[in-house]
């Protein structure tokens, strides 16, 4: 009879940690971050005079991102930096991993890894074929904002 009770026990607790890994995070809320870009050319979030066919430059960045809404596996908001507050709308997507997301914004894509609840690595790059027609990649953490 021990052993019965047991054997429940564990099976129900096994239950309840799949389903809390099954479980799609959170992401609302204040994302903020510092870390370097290459550039070609430039645009709101890296200005300057430089063209896409001058040498590239290494710039430091600091970007917030907004997450205004989330329906399930799906997330949207707003992004700035300290050098523009431009408010580009994105949307990301979160993988059945619960800790991959691609996503979009006006002129560039998301590659981002969700590190714990409140850090990610975020990954970003855009083509020169936007308006700014600038060449941008970088890679830095993003840590919620505590409110």
């Amino acid at each position: 009879m021990r052993c019965l009770v047991f054997a429940l026990a564990l099976l129900g607790a096994t239950a309840v940690a799949a389903r809390a890994q099954d479980a799609v995070p959170d992401l609302k809320g204040v994302w903020s971050g510092k870390g370097k870009s290459i550039v070609f050319g430039n645009n709101p979030h890296h200005p300057g005079s430089q063209t896409p066919a001058d040498q590239p430059r290494v710039r430091d960045i600091e970007a917030t991102y907004t997450i205004e809404g989330q329906e399930g596996r799906l997330v949207w908001g707003h992004s700035s930096s300290k050098a523009a507050d431009t408010k580009e709308p994105l949307a990301w997507a979160i993988s059945r991993d619960n800790k991959t997301i691609i996503g979009a914004d006006a002129d560039g894509y998301y590659r981002i890894t969700l590190i714990s609840r409140d850090r990610m690595e975020k990954c970003y790059t855009h083509n020169g074929l936007g308006p700014s027609r600038s060449v941008v990649a970088a890679c830095h953490l993003m840590d919620r904002v505590k409110r």
